[in-house]
């Protein structure tokens, strides 16, 4: 990476090496059997350039390809893409607890073992399919560039999938759960999902009318997509978001949180530095339902007038290798702060209402404007407290402009999604549709 970095510096005024290896391991059961096993060591390194202020790019999985690499990104200067920003000089960052090497050890073997573990406590509690999904990985990254940093990380990541998927159809109830290291899925951890799934077997038709609305963790991100999207610096610069002048101002209900934190370790893929080698911090963008920052890289920062906030990520919504995106502004590490009632609790408070167990559709829509309209998969009904059944072809619909004013509750425990850590939200005064 140094003689890399040495050969771009002198055909250019700025440059950056940007250098990740992954090892991933993971095992999958469908219907409690055995259908996949997937080991993937994955390698690459991509270069920017700045030169007369024009920015180049490029990147390869083929380190010793450095000649062709470099000839490559000094090509891409012809996109005259502008770059008025200089790569950071960070030597001093926080040293965070991301690695545990006894994650090296775990073989597929044991990933094989701990499903069929789960499985084998599934199986006697519910009678429906069930896919279980287990993965580790490790990762190593490098960034060094020409103000003289030189930052390495390694992190590590176990996860379990669990789907419970209801008869007679692609439904089903899921749940991620993730650490730093291998720990043994308790049972506990289940007892709630498997309850829902139990008492939701029954068909139920609901009707099309307003109501009381909860989404479950897993489904928040219909909510928090259409929030990035709106507060990325990118979109405030292009004039795209509706909340360019509404910083400081009341948007949502006080009861709602949302922040990004890179540096809390506790959870897996904690960053120091994001990856353009700039600090992060913990970044408050809803705080007691008031809006209060937007979200920069380098690039936009710089279009912008301000500096990055530290979310220049290699990263995309849709299934890409990192390695071959530039950073952009990027939420990586969001969360939204946990109420004081318990998910039990959250539902007994219902009369009657709707929980949100599975989004199809979250990408439809006007995002940026705050627009969804979601099917339900599933979709379980509560009456009087209790959950009775499932709906079957019900959507639901509104903007997170107005749905977002309107929360009861927020459960009092965050869980590790996809897209964040989220706690349940039950939501007032949604509108419901049914195919009748």
């Amino acid at each position: 990476m140094r003689r890399l970095l040495k050969q771009a510096c002198a055909n250019s005024d700025k440059a950056e090496v940007f250098s990740s290896k992954k090892l991933t391991n993971f095992v999958v059961f469908e219907n409690g059997k055995l259908k996949n096993i997937d080991t993937k060591d994955q390698f690459g390194t991509s270069l920017r350039i700045i030169k007369n202020n024009k920015l180049g790019f490029a990147y390869t999985k083929k380190l010793h390809r450095r000649k062709a690499l470099l000839k490559n990104c000094i090509e891409s200067l012809k996109g005259q893409v502008e770059a008025n920003f200089n790569f950071p000089y960070t030597k001093e960052y926080p040293k965070l607890n991301t690695y545990y090497p006894s994650l090296n050890k775990l073989s597929n073997r044991d990933l094989v073992e701990e499903c069929q573990r789960i499985g084998k406590f599934l199986s006697s509690k519910v009678q429906g399919q069930f896919n279980i999904t287990a993965g580790s990985s490790i990762e190593k990254l490098r960034i060094i560039n020409s103000s003289g940093t030189d930052i390495r990380m390694r992190s590590s990541e176990y996860i379990v999938v669990i789907s419970l998927v209801y008869p007679d159809s692609y439904a089903s109830l899921r749940r991620l759960f993730a650490s730093k290291e291998f720990n043994h899925l308790q049972e506990q951890d289940l007892q709630m999902m498997i309850d829902l799934y139990n008492q939701s077997q029954q068909t139920i038709q609901s009707d099309t009318k307003r109501m009381q609305v909860l989404f479950m963790p897993e489904c928040m991100h219909t909510m928090t997509w259409r929030l990035q999207s709106a507060t990325n610096g990118a979109a405030v610069y292009e004039k795209q978001s509706p909340l360019s002048d509404k910083i400081d101002e009341s948007l949502f209900s006080e009861r709602l949180n949302i922040y990004n934190d890179p540096l809390n370790d506790h959870i897996p893929g904690a960053r120091p530095v994001d990856d353009e080698a700039t600090l992060c911090r913990r970044f408050p963008i809803i705080e007691k339902g008031i809006l209060r920052n937007f979200y920069y890289d380098l690039y936009y920062a710089q279009k912008s007038r301000t500096v990055s906030s530290g979310h220049g990520f290699k990263s995309a919504r849709w299934a890409a290798e990192t390695i071959s995106l530039r950073p952009s502004p990027s939420l990586q590490h969001l969360y939204i702060q946990p109420g004081d009632k318990s998910l039990e609790q959250l539902i007994e408070s219902m009369g009657q209402g709707i929980i949100v167990g599975g989004a199809l559709g979250a990408h439809s829509g006007n995002i940026i404007n705050g627009d969804f309209s979601i099917g339900l998969s599933p979709g379980l009904f509560v009456n009087n407290g209790k959950v009775v059944g499932r709906v079957k072809d019900t959507m639901i619909a509104g903007n997170i402009y107005e749905t977002m004013r309107h929360v009861i509750d927020v459960e009092n425990t965050a869980h590790t999604t996809h897209a964040g850590v989220f706690p349940a939200i039950l939501f007032d005064d949604v509108s419901v549709a049914t195919s009748k």
